[in-house]
């Protein structure tokens, strides 16, 4: 039986900074951060630890285990997260407001676009020249992170059989819930005693809290409860955010068609920040402004007060044994999971021998000059632009 891994120690209270700077921070990041929530996290991995050391990567790396464990927009509750561990409950609201802004007023203008013209601005030479930079930066992240994760032979393990079922389709809240009471039960197996023990996640939170309407005519309210719903309940990708749309907005009430959909999700991948304001898109083609804004506001309110309530437990359950050992296994499938995603993201970004080569030059830039991440970003939305020329 193998003994108990030490306790790690609780993250320090770090510093407190401005509403302005976390503001400004996250604004930066929103409109820069491309590639979906796996390259999200990365880049604010980058600017948040390595750059300004708001937190340490164990601090991260339990806020990123929790915001796994909850529902909503993963990348946007990191904002929230890592706002209110450097400015309270105002840079919680600041923080996750700055990073939806950009992508929210950006599908704003695109969906006003979309209305008066029936198409979008078509974009894939931006894309084109940005996915094969992002790979290197969640790349560095999971190096980083992976260091302070990974700590013994059954970390490894549990990493590698996450990494493996992801492919074969199993559920990513089994694999994270399976991982963490796996290392809980390996590392306490002296401590553990029948009882409850330790806070335990609700991973459906909100479960039928809203439950399903009769086909009805469109107004903003409903609207508003449709998308509050899809805030409460989803987990997983944007994908799984297209399907839920797709079961309400297309099957169930018919207020939109399936190609709308599809321009909808086009719309929220050529933009950077969340995938999730595709919901200020399809609410603006359904209700106007007012549409927009409150598909916007139910689709992150969930997300907001979910994250206002568990992260000042997050120090407490680093603080206990089983908790903590918990969170440690969590953190480590986490990792494997976003490190499944970006093999995925890799095969779609490296397609042919030009992307290959802005990688390359990519990862050099980052490895060896630790070139900041915006750069970055704005260095592959040139080249992109420079093979549409060429």
């Amino acid at each position: 039986m193998p003994e108990p891994t030490p306790m790690p120690p609780a993250p320090p209270h770090p510093a407190r900074g401005s509403l302005a700077e976390v503001g400004a921070v996250f604004l930066k990041i929103g409109a820069t951060a491309f590639g979906g929530p796996a390259a999200h996290v990365a880049i604010m991995h980058d600017e948040i630890v390595e750059r300004r050391k708001w937190v340490d990567n164990q601090h991260f790396l339990d806020l990123l285990g929790a915001t796994n464990l909850i529902p909503g927009p993963n990348s946007s509750e990191m904002s929230m997260h890592l706002g209110f561990v450097r400015a309270g409950l105002p840079g919680l609201i600041v923080g996750g407001g700055a990073f939806l802004l950009p992508a929210m007023l950006m599908v704003l203008a695109l969906a006003w676009v979309y209305q008066e013209f029936g198409s979008t601005p078509a974009a894939e030479w931006l894309l084109y020249g940005v996915k094969p930079v992002i790979i290197p930066l969640i790349v560095s992240a999971l190096i980083t992170l992976g260091q302070k994760a990974v700590r013994d032979r059954l970390s490894i393990v549990l990493g590698a059989a996450a990494f493996g079922l992801y492919f074969l389709g199993v559920n990513f809240v089994l694999l994270l819930l399976g991982s963490g009471l796996i290392l809980m039960f390996a590392r306490n197996a002296d401590r553990l005693r029948p009882g409850p023990h330790m806070l335990l996640p609700l991973p459906l939170i909100g479960s039928g809290l809203f439950a399903a309407s009769d086909v009805a005519a469109y107004n903003l309210w409903r609207l508003f409860l449709i998308f509050l719903k899809i805030g409460a309940l989803l987990y997983g990708s944007g994908y799984v955010l297209f399907a839920y749309m797709h079961a309400d907005l297309v099957e169930h009430y018919h207020w939109l068609t399936e190609q709308q959909l599809i321009d909808a999700i086009a719309v929220g991948q050529m933009t950077p920040g969340p995938l999730s304001t595709t919901a200020t898109f399809i609410g603006y083609q359904l209700g106007g402004v007012p549409g927009a804004l409150l598909a916007t506001l139910g689709i992150y309110l969930p997300a907001f007060v979910i994250v206002a309530i568990s992260n000042p437990l997050i120090p407490r359950i680093r603080r206990s044994p089983l908790a903590s050992s918990f969170l440690d296994g969590v953190n480590v499938a986490a990792l494997a999971l976003m490190a499944a995603v970006t093999w995925e993201l890799g095969r779609a970004a490296f397609v042919d021998a030009y992307t290959l080569a802005v990688g390359i030059v990519a990862a050099a830039l980052l490895f060896r000059y630790r070139a900041n991440s915006a750069l970055l970003v704005l260095y592959g939305a040139i080249m992109g632009l420079l093979s549409a020329v060429i």
